[in-house]
């Protein structure tokens, strides 16, 4: 009997008389692990199942991997090099390493096999996937970010992507090591969050934004009300405080939605000292704004913007979207009033993450919201390995609301401001 059949036949008979173990210690993973390797010896040790001992182990292993973890992409998951996880259907999977995709040597067995780590994936959430809701998005338990879609409206079968949470970038320490930001850079942010600045993070997908949020506001005190409002949640704040919201998607019927302006609304009413909205698409654009200007201070949101010009152009388009009769000479007083800071980030043409430019928004000009480099990264050359060469500098701006540092007691020394 060909290795590939055996396989699929000792699948097939484990979870036909074994499958409840996989739900019962769903949550203990090693445990569940051990219990499987044992069932799985028993059943390949028997007489019918002739196995040079190196195809036993293969097919042990790639089982346990299975029932206990995410299959083929198990080793991929452990790999603390891998990012990202990219699963086109059956035969094409790629990961991000170092900032490059490349395509691994990982393969499904079948389409019910990539079905099967799917149903895993979700079983924990209240998320699905079928043929009327082919598309969704969840958090795991350790942070990674995963969107899965699948047939009709994926063409070449089940398609998962994993972004997977980076336990290692904790603290700003990680971020400068990692070159995304300088010492300066720093400091100064930290004061930011610290002194209730409200800013916009931006950026394009895969750039950093969340997992920058994720270390800034780290810094947000342990006494202060936080309250969390995504799409799907994938923020995790070692403040005590904290309360996280998640949106809620529709029913079979297409009711009981619940959208991140409704639970924006509902923050409002929740004594928030801080609020940190996950992403900016729509409408709740003018509801944070409001928020901003009636003392909801130290606000941090997401938006996916390419510069902080482009920032200023979503927010005008959203707030327009909302249906309130409004004027974009209003919407910019709007902005003036509320926003002090824009952080772009990007991936550069190496992979490299940089917080490209910290911009801050100083009153009108022209009727338009006049922006302002505070810190930008420059960059110098890209050597023939494609490795980009540049350094990060100050412009000798100082920021207008450099007084509610000291109001908050906050201390930063201008001398960061410093031009290069």
């Amino acid at each position: 009997m060909a290795q590939s059949t055996l396989k699929a036949r000792v699948r097939e008979d484990f979870l036909a008389k074994y499958s409840s173990i996989l739900f019962k210690g769903a949550d203990n993973k090693t445990e569940v692990a051990a219990v499987v390797r044992n069932i799985l010896e028993g059943i390949l040790s028997q007489p019918r199942n002739p196995l040079k001992e190196q195809e036993r182990d293969n097919i042990i292993n790639e089982l346990v991997d299975e029932f206990a973890g995410l299959g083929p992409i198990e080793q991929l998951m452990m790999d603390p090099d891998v990012t990202e996880i990219m699963i086109n259907g059956t035969h094409n999977v790629y990961v991000e390493k170092y900032g490059k995709k490349q395509l691994t040597g990982m393969k499904f067995d079948s389409d019910q096999q990539l079905m099967y780590v799917i149903q895993k994936i979700l079983s924990p959430t209240r998320r699905r996937v079928d043929e009327s809701v082919p598309y969704t998005d969840i958090c795991l338990p350790d942070g990674s970010r995963v969107n899965i879609i699948i047939p009709p409206l994926a063409l070449d079968g089940p398609t998962i992507t994993i972004r997977k949470f980076l336990k290692k970038i904790i603290s700003a320490e990680d971020l400068i090591n990692l070159g995304t930001l300088d010492r300066r850079m720093a400091d100064f942010l930290i004061a930011c969050i610290k002194g209730k600045a409200n800013i916009i993070f931006a950026g394009a997908t895969g750039s950093g934004k969340t997992t920058t949020v994720g270390v800034l506001s780290s810094y947000i005190g342990n006494d202060e009300r936080t309250i969390t409002i995504e799409d799907t949640a994938e923020l995790h704040l070692a403040q005590d405080h904290v309360v996280r919201l998640e949106t809620k998607p529709p029913n079979i019927e297409g009711k009981g939605e619940i959208t991140i302006r409704d639970l924006f609304r509902n923050t409002l009413r929740m004594r928030p000292q801080r609020i940190i909205l996950g992403e900016i698409r729509s409408a709740e654009a003018l509801d944070m704004l409001q928020a901003m200007c009636s003392g909801h201070n130290g606000a941090l949101s997401v938006i996916h913007a390419d510069t902080p010009e482009d920032v200023m152009y979503r927010l005008e388009t959203m707030i327009l979207m909302s249906g309130v009769p409004i004027t974009l000479e209003a919407i910019h007083r709007q902005i003036v009033s509320s926003l002090h800071l824009v952080i772009q980030q990007d991936q550069l043409a190496d992979g490299g993450r940089k917080i490209t430019r910290i911009t801050q928004i100083n009153g009108l000009k022209d009727g338009w919201v006049n922006l302002e480099d505070i810190f930008y990264y420059d960059i110098e050359h890209v050597d023939r390995d494609g490795k980009v060469h540049g350094r990060f500098k100050a412009t000798g701006v100082v920021p207008v609301f450099y007084p509610i540092f000291g109001k908050r007691g906050v201390v930063l020394s201008k001398e960061v401001f410093n031009k290069d």
